[in-house]
């Protein structure tokens, strides 16, 4: 966590010259029990908010005994790569609302004008059914008055009903970020949330590096939070701004915290440990109940705590209903849609959502699964909207073949003859450089093929006949290379379709997409489906165990048709021939997955 700079001021608001301190006192000692809260205003009304269409609904989401709190839209978009419009924000802001978090922080509303945009606009476009909007935003200039600050008065113009408030915890920084006294710095927490809470908003109080700050000063720590707690903030959030703190530090200044002032706590973690999920589990378990998160673990640095695997912690393994009901259900796709959203490719390996996180490799598993699936996953993938997968490699033994081949709708039967002849043929080719992991599609061909070439009579089982939709003849692909330093690439396909000889020529920005297009023309006009294909992506790896160019090449082809995906892989002594090996299967396939009748 971060701050960010208004238009009219820096990040750290410091006082004019006349008013800055010359001495900052340290405020040590007193580490008794809170006194009691002072009463809170009434609540004014939110003008300006567009009313949910199901108030009960939200009320129910936001007063869950835990709150989750979504900063993917702030914190969030400090990461790296990301760079999010106010559409962008709105699509996510909906799929957030959709999963059932209870608080969506937007954005600093008068730092930019994007968040300014974004908070007017989620008012009018977005009618909220379990998130309430929060507006981000530090405490008033040192020497004012909140009622007089420009920063907050953007706060409640933003028409947010809840507000989160930045603020120092940790007196070095309060000295010499600030610039103001350890004194002055609680009553900007004091001043800035009673007159929110004065003009009806809800208050959330962020303290910064709570957690250095605590180790270097706990008593000045612990008086912020009782300051902010005491003025009316409904949670003060210790934050591990730096990420470095450790599960068992966090858990046991959280219940020190918690015991000596009696304030509503709350956890913010950052994840230059790699210990974000666990310290705000680790904070749950010593009694903070608000747990600030990220979609994906988006974040600067190396991001924040990662909003899906703590729910999931929370609802499955602590039996927590953080949720609405079903919404778990709904995990996957929600964090796959959001990675959409800001453009990054999903994480194969993330904890619950990722395609990888049940997916099954080694003959042993396998065997294992086919017996009970419980014994090799920890819950079942389908509760976060997810699904197992078998993997298919050298590794793969019968189990991973038959298992396979049910996930993709093909009965194997009791063949042994075929599951073995099956496995020893993925054993030979992936010896040969295929990797059958990431290209379903090819796989499928391949299985499709053993089929057609019989079971252990030999005779052919007749069902699932691999499609063969023309014949190859040849092709070749040629660049040129011209005196201005540019290249031409021109290819040409002959092949046989439907009882057709015919010869295609077509030119590309590289030899593989001239191949792509030679391919095309020759077969449009007999299969219209192919208008439809789309590669959507390509990669080459050069094998280990050859060097330089005598390497083998293996591609991996992604394609789409608008409906769905699929990969196929190719592997020769060079790239273009690996590449038309990974055409032919993707062409072949995505007619067969399109309904089409084989015709060779």
């Amino acid at each position: 966590m971060t701050s960010q700079a208004t238009p009219e001021e820096p990040a750290e608001r410091a006082p004019s010259d006349e008013t800055k301190p010359q001495v900052a006192r340290d405020v040590r000692g007193d580490d008794g029990a809170r006194p009691a809260p002072a009463s809170a205003p009434a609540p004014a009304p939110v003008s300006g908010a567009r009313p949910a269409t199901d108030t009960a609904a939200v009320d129910a989401a936001v007063e869950r005994s835990l709150h989750v709190f979504d900063t993917t839209l702030r914190d969030g978009a400090q990461r790296e790569g990301i760079n999010l419009s106010v559409a962008d924000k709105l699509t996510i802001a909906r799929h957030l609302d959709d999963f059932g978090v209870g608080f969506i922080e937007g954005g600093w509303p008068g730092a930019n004008p994007r968040d300014t945009e974004f908070f007017a606009r989620a008012r009018e476009e977005i009618a909220f059914r379990n998130a309430q909007l929060v507006a981000f935003g530090a405490t008033r200039r040192a020497g004012g008055r909140a009622a007089d600050d420009l920063q907050v008065k953007a706060l409640l113009d933003s028409g947010a009903p809840v507000v989160t408030l930045v603020a120092k915890a940790h007196d070095r920084h309060v000295e010499l970020a600030l610039r103001t006294t350890l004194d002055e710095n609680i009553e900007m927490v004091r001043d800035t949330v009673s007159h929110l809470r004065a003009q009806g908003r809800r208050v959330f109080v962020d303290c910064e590096h709570f957690f250095d700050g605590y180790a270097a000063n706990p008593a000045y720590a612990k008086a912020v939070v009782r300051a902010a707690s005491e003025a009316g903030a409904d949670v003060v959030v210790l934050c591990d701004t730096n990420g470095g703190m450790l599960p068992a530090q966090i858990q046991a200044v959280t219940a020190t915290v918690l015991a000596d002032t009696g304030a509503r706590l709350g956890i913010h973690a950052q994840d230059d440990t790699g210990c974000a999920v666990a310290n705000t589990l680790a904070a749950v378990d010593a009694g903070a109940t608000h747990v600030q998160c990220t979609a994906n673990g988006y974040g600067e640095r190396v991001g924040n705590a990662n909003l899906f695997p703590v729910v999931a912690a929370l609802e499955l393994k602590y039996g927590r209903t953080v949720l609405p009901e079903g919404a778990l259900a709904e995990m996957t796709r929600i964090s796959h849609a959001i990675a959409e959203v800001v453009n990054l490719t999903p994480s194969t390996h993330q904890p619950y959502v990722g395609v990888s996180a049940f997916a099954h490799k080694a003959g042993l598993h396998a065997s294992a699964i086919k017996v009970d699936p419980d014994l090799y996953q920890h819950i079942d993938p389908e509760l976060v909207g997810n699904r197992i997968r078998m993997l298919v490699s050298d590794m793969a033994g019968r189990a991973s073949i038959e298992l396979k081949g049910k996930e993709l709708g093909i009965d194997l039967g009791d063949d042994r003859a075929l599951v073995g002849r099956v496995v020893e043929r993925v054993k030979e080719r992936e010896l040969a450089g295929y990797s059958y992991e990431a290209a379903d599609a090819s796989f499928e061909l391949l299985l499709r093929d053993e089929l057609r070439r019989g079971g252990t009579d030999g005779a052919g089982t007749g069902d699932g006949a691999p499609a063969r939709f023309f014949r190859v003849e040849s092709w070749r692909a040629i660049t040129e290379n011209r005196p201005d330093g540019t290249h031409a690439n021109e290819a040409t396909v002959k092949l046989w379709a439907k009882g057709e000889r015919i010869l295609a020529t077509a030119e590309g920005n590289g030899p593989v997409n001239a191949l792509d297009r030679a391919l095309r023309v020759a077969l449009e006009r007999i299969y219209p489906q192919l208008a439809k294909f789309e590669l959507r992506d390509y990669k080459v790896r050069i094998l280990e165990g050859r060097s330089g160019t005598d390497s083998t090449t293996r591609v991996l082809i992604s394609t789409g048709d608008g409906e769905g995906e699929w990969s196929t892989v190719g592997v020769a002594e060079n790239v273009i021939a690996a590449s038309w090996c990974a055409l032919e299967d993707a062409y072949t396939y995505g007619l067969l997955r399109a309904g089409v009748e084989p015709a060779e």
